[in-house]
């Protein structure tokens, strides 16, 4: 990562940003990678293991952009998405969340063909899970 956007990543984890989805200020891309992949720690191991590739590909994408504007931005969504994971003392609350169609509206090809992806592996992951069935032996 380029030298100037560390220091910018650094300096906005220290000061609140006054955006709608953004509940408290937001962390440095180290420090906000690591709580991710601990915050999927809660998840059934399907979807912690395509969580986890999901996140690490995007952080390793996004590496060398130098945009400040699409750096906050970029920091900003996945610390709404932390936000809104749950934490360990309450795994069953993380309910996910509609896309709304300005935001459909607004995503290059690019990013649409990533959500159908997303969409897809999701899919297979669920499906996965409920074959496993109980883990438990008491609830066979």
């Amino acid at each position: 990562m380029h030298p100037s956007v560390k220091r910018l990543a650094t300096s906005v984890g220290t000061r609140p940003l006054k955006l709608q989805q953004a509940s408290a200020s937001l962390l440095p891309p180290i420090v906000l990678y690591r709580h991710l992949l601990r915050a999927h720690r809660s998840l059934p191991e399907g979807m912690r293991s395509l969580g986890d590739e999901y996140v690490k590909a995007e952080f390793r994408r996004h590496r060398e952009v130098t945009n400040p504007l699409h750096i906050i931005g970029f920091l900003s969504q996945w610390k709404a998405y932390l936000d809104k994971m749950p934490r360990d003392s309450e795994p069953e609350k993380f309910t996910g969340q509609k896309l709304g169609p300005q935001l459909i509206e607004k995503m290059s090809a690019e990013q649409l063909g990533q959500l159908y992806e997303l969409k897809n592996a999701t899919k297979d992951a669920w499906n996965s899970i409920e074959d496993e069935g109980p883990k438990d032996p008491r609830e066979q």
